[in-house]
């Protein structure tokens, strides 16, 4: 039996290797607009981060996303991504 590979990314908040399905997909659109990817399928550029607020503030200390995306995000856009992480977790 052909076991299946596990698709890996790394959290931009603690740096970990998780498979993709454990992480939560941040995506920039071809508009350029940033929010979370909660299906995983929409268009544009992303980014991965742990399903944690934790690892989120890690990514936002650290600029990670803006690093990610080249472009500056927003604090209230980090607060709306934290509260869609906590209701979904």
């Amino acid at each position: 039996m052909h076991q299946k590979k596990i698709p890996m990314r790394m959290c931009t908040g603690c740096g970990q290797m998780k498979p993709k399905k454990e992480l939560v997909r941040v995506v920039k659109s071809p508009e350029g607009e940033i929010s979370l990817d909660l299906t995983g399928k929409k268009p544009g550029r992303g980014a991965y981060v742990c399903r944690s607020a934790d690892c989120l503030k890690a990514a936002r200390k650290a600029r990670r996303l803006e690093r990610a995306f080249s472009c500056q995000i927003s604090a209230e856009l980090y607060e709306r991504m934290e509260e869609e992480l906590s209701r979904d977790g």
